[in-house]
Order: structure tokens, then C-alpha cells, then sequence
């Protein structure tokens, strides 16, 4: 369970005070579905962020599984990611110079997996999302759809129990971002609990939640029927 209890999140600009987030409540079960939408400047970045453990409160309180995550260090919010929140952007962030599989695998590298498994891991996931004849392709050898199904792979390697989707179709054609979904929505049903960010409310509107954003304040949190 993720856990925000009156979180502000506040920056300097120049001389300007800007609060991107402004005493936010919100608490997102294991399992759950939900869409963040709004404006530009609304505050669903910052929000989508401060649940995936890449930004600090400025005051507030976030528990994430029951532990206070507010006020951990670098290293204590690193680990927490690793285990238990995986991410999805909208310009898939794949390291260029590594295959598909070697994309795949590297958080499995970095926790310290044995070779010969963290090996069976990606290649059993690559192979689920249709990729078995591009293991060894690079990025730019890859389509826009492929290279977002290598970073879901990535985010999902770890088994986390969240999944923060940022714009995951926004770089696609409609094809490719309507496999996509399919591909992250079938995750959920596996149990594992999905946050899009999107502005396009054809995609926002497949969730069974739906939060809307404007200046840093959540205006509405409505269920839906979603997919």
C-alpha cells in the first residue's frame, strides 16, 4: 500500500515559490488500477515520482508497505525502488549500447543475481511479450513498440508490486500503444498494482480509478468501470 498524508512538494524558481504538490491525501491498495490525469503543470509528474521514491516531501508523511519512506536516505530509497516498484516512460530510457535482453536484465545485475538465472528470468519475460527473435537486437534496432515492451520488461524483472507508468504510449502509433496497454493491463489482473499518468483520456479512462490533478491538488477521485 502506498500511503501520502498531507504531502507538499515545493520548488524555487528564481524568486517564485512554486508548490507542485499542495497538501496531497492518497492511498493506492495493492491491486488497484488508477489513472492520474490533468493539465500541464497540474502535478501528475511530481505526483507520479514522489510515489516511485525519486522525489522528497517538502512536509507530509509517505508509507509505502507500512514503513515511514519520508525522510530515508539515498541508499535506503534505492533499495526500496529495486524491490518493489518498477517504472514505464514514454521515451523508454533503454541503455543503447546494450541488447534487448542485456536492457532486460541489468537491475538483475545491479541486485546481485547469479548470472545463469537472472539470464533465464529475461529471456522467459522477452519471450511472454513476443520478442524471442530480438533478444540480441539493440535499441536502435528495435521498433517504438518493441523498445517499450524491452523497458516493461526491465520495469517487471524484479517483480514489483508497483508499476508507475509515465505517458507509456505517448511516443507510440495507436497500434502499438493499444498492445501496450493490453500488455501492462494484463500485469494488473496478475495482481500487481498499475499508475498511469496520461493526457489522453481514451487511455485514462480504461483505469477503475481515475484521479484528476489541478495546481498540485487532487480535484476529483472517482471509480470507473475501466478495463
Amino acid at each position: 500500500m502506498m500511503e501520502l498524508r498531507d504531502i507538499c512538494r515545493e520548488y524555487k524558481v528564481g524568486t517564485e515559490l512554486v508548490r507542485a504538490l499542495d497538501h496531497v491525501d492518497l492511498t493506492i491498495k495493492a491491486g488497484e488500477y488508477v489513472s492520474i490525469m490533468g493539465p500541464s503543470g497540474s502535478g501528475k509528474s511530481t505526483l507520479l515520482n514522489m510515489l516511485g521514491l525519486l522525489d522528497r516531501p517538502t512536509a507530509g508523511t509517505y508509507r509505502l508497505e507500512g514503513e515511514d519512506v519520508s525522510s530515508l536516505d539515498d541508499d535506503a530509497l534505492a533499495r526500496h525502488r529495486q524491490q518493489q516498484i518498477g517504472f514505464i516512460f514514454q521515451f523508454f530510457h533503454l541503455v543503447p549500447r546494450l541488447t534487448a535482453l542485456e536492457n532486460v536484465e541489468l537491475p538483475l545485475v545491479l541486485a546481485g543475481a547469479a548470472p545463469k538465472a537472472r539470464r533465464e528470468r529475461a529471456v522467459s519475460i522477452l519471450e511472454s511479450m513476443g520478442l524471442k527473435t530480438r533478444l540480441d537486437h539493440r535499441p536502435d534496432q528495435l521498433s517504438g513498440g518493441e523498445r517499450q515492451r524491452v523497458a516493461i520488461g526491465r520495469a517487471i524483472v524484479m517483480r514489483p508490486r508497483f508499476l508507475l507508468a509515465d505517458e507509456p504510449t505517448g511516443n507510440l502509433d495507436s497500434r502499438s500503444g493499444s498492445e501496450i496497454m493490453q500488455i501492462i493491463e494484463q500485469l494488473n489482473r496478475d495482481g500487481i498494482a498499475l499508475l498511469i499518468v496520461t493526457h489522453d483520456p481514451m487511455i485514462g479512462g480504461r483505469a477503475r480509478r481515475h484521479l484528476t490533478l489541478r495546481d498540485g491538488k487532487i480535484v476529483s477521485d472517482r471509480s470507473g468501470e475501466g478495463a
